[in-house]
């Protein structure tokens, strides 16, 4: 059994779907069952972390077909890691749907679909093969699309139409690049890539090639200038849905990108310097949209733009210190983005509305809950010593000592707004007074639920700010993760070995 545990989660979510599809009609069964299910996913996902901590890379050949002529599902250390937080992702968001997402929209399929997204976003991080890749971003984009269009309001169809046409192109331009890159090596799995791309003879067409992938994944990522579909769409469904992509959709993009130019193409002089100014202009331009939004959920969107920023930047400058900050940042920003778009979802269902300027008092009429609120946001931020923080400053470390320093002004440039933005936000939500504004603070639906549905909302939130805390009081145990990921990244000969069984 345990030899076929790299694909558990993968059977475990696939399984949960189509019960779920059996329970279409018993809205209350498909709460429970997908609850209960994800509870024991992340069991799941502990299990296959500490055994590939424990034992090294773990991989299944399936169909008994060596690699690289079948199909490989691979997890190293990275993977586990994704999965795992995804599964922690998908816990909190499950919850959170059960108690904040209205009836008339869970009896459309809302749980079945999450959990093919859930399926679909696994299966990206295990696959070892890149044409499974872009099978399973494929499986993204269908669920996503129906999750953002659940509900037919039309701020979420237009909403729908930009990110699936956005989304559409980049997968055109991954399959060109998939197709492209078989014609030069005669394979598609990403062990035996690595090998035989340094050995073509062709190497502009290899950069060219290159550049397809990082068009592809940058487009999903949200780079720039690349990310306009983002704040165009993730502020349109409802909150749980926003959750999941703000927390894990652009993460996908960033570690393709991650997996791909450390494995199969070498950064060269060329692309670390299209990387780093990807990665100075995604942090500038998200951090300076941001300033002028006055959605919450708008808002945060931009700040995710901004924060890919930082994960680009580690990738651009290639050293295992920048590699370790840009995926301590990652693991950060999954915890924190979804949790701070749950946040927002609770305001709007006290509250009736996501304009800063219509809000107001929120700290005064629930002090416990603001002060809750506040563990996201101010790690987003980044104050010491919170989980935002020591990423930030590998990254810098890193600019400092490759004499980056357009890249760490960047960096800083970008803290300080998000600082700006956060603290704007939480002096008109929960400091300010609503004076002559409507008392939009009654509105009835929040005050109506029962305790349960209310403890469904608040407890994920909870659950990730617990996390969030431990990321940023334990940082030496996550440094200590980012550092082997970002050797095992650098020198990734155990990854071959296991996957090609050398």
């Amino acid at each position: 059994m345990i030899e076929q545990l790299t694909i558990f989660p993968l059977l475990l979510q696939m399984a949960l779907a189509i019960l779920l599809m059996f329970s279409w009609s018993r809205i209350s069964w498909q709460k429970n069952i997908s609850i209960f299910g994800n509870i024991l996913n992340m069991g799941v996902s502990v299990w296959l972390f500490i055994t590939v901590w424990q034992n090294g890379t773990q991989t299944v050949q399936a169909g008994s077909w060596d690699a690289p002529f079948g199909i490989t599902f691979a997890a190293d250390t990275f993977s586990a890691t994704l999965v795992l937080l995804t599964s922690f992702a998908g816990l909190a968001v499950s919850s959170f749907s059960s108690g904040s997402v209205i009836p008339a929209r869970l009896k459309f399929g809302f749980f079945p679909i999450f959990h093919f997204l859930l399926l679909g976003l696994n299966g990206a991080f295990l696959t070892g093969d890149l044409f499974n890749l872009y099978v399973w971003f494929e499986i993204i984009i269908i669920t996503s699309f129906v999750l953002l269009t659940i509900g037919g309001e039309k701020a979420q169809l237009e909403g729908a139409v930009k990110y699936f046409t956005l989304n559409i192109l980049a997968s055109i331009v991954f399959l060109t690049a998939i197709a492209v890159l078989y014609g030069l090596t005669g394979s598609l799995n990403m062990a035996d890539l690595a090998s035989k791309v340094a050995a073509v003879e062709n190497r502009t067409l290899v950069q060219v090639n290159a550049l397809l992938f990082l068009v592809g994944f940058g487009i999903k990522s949200a780079v720039f200038p690349l990310y306009f579909w983002l704040p165009a769409s993730y502020h349109t469904p409802p909150s749980a849905v926003s959750a999941i992509f703000g927390g894990l959709l652009t993460k996908v993009g960033v570690y393709a990108l991650m997996r791909v130019f450390t494995l199969i193409f070498e950064v060269d002089a060329f692309l670390e310097n299209v990387l780093l100014a990807i990665a100075v202009l995604t942090l500038f331009s998200g951090a300076i949209g941001a300033i002028v939004q006055n959605n919450i959920r708008k808002v945060f969107s931009y700040l995710v733009i901004c924060h890919i920023g930082y994960m680009i930047a580690g990738l651009g400058m290639m050293t295992q210190v920048a590699l370790a900050g840009a995926i301590f940042y990652l693991i950060h920003d999954i915890v924190v983005k979804t949790n701070l778009f749950m946040v927002s979802g609770v305001i709007y269902k006290i509250t009736a509305t996501h304009s800063m300027r219509k809000l107001g008092g929120f700290y005064a009429d629930y002090p416990k809950m603001s002060l809750l609120f506040a563990i996201p946001l101010f790690s987003l931020v980044g104050i010491p010593p919170l989980s935002g923080f020591w990423p930030k400053l590998s990254l810098v470390l890193a600019g400092w000592s490759t004499e980056n320093y357009l890249l760490i002004g960047a960096i800083l440039f970008s803290s300080f707004i998000t600082l700006f933005v956060i603290v704007k936000l939480w002096g008109e939500v929960f400091w300010k007074t609503a004076g002559q504004l409507p008392k939009l603070r009654n509105f009835p639906y929040f005050q109506k639920l029962t305790w349960p549905r209310k403890a469904e909302m608040i407890i994920p939130i909870i659950f990730l700010s617990i996390i969030s805390l431990y990321i940023g009081f334990g940082a030496e145990n996550i440094q200590s993760l980012a550092s082997r990921i970002a050797f095992e990244l650098s020198d990734n000969q155990e990854y071959i070995n296991a996957v090609l069984n050398k």
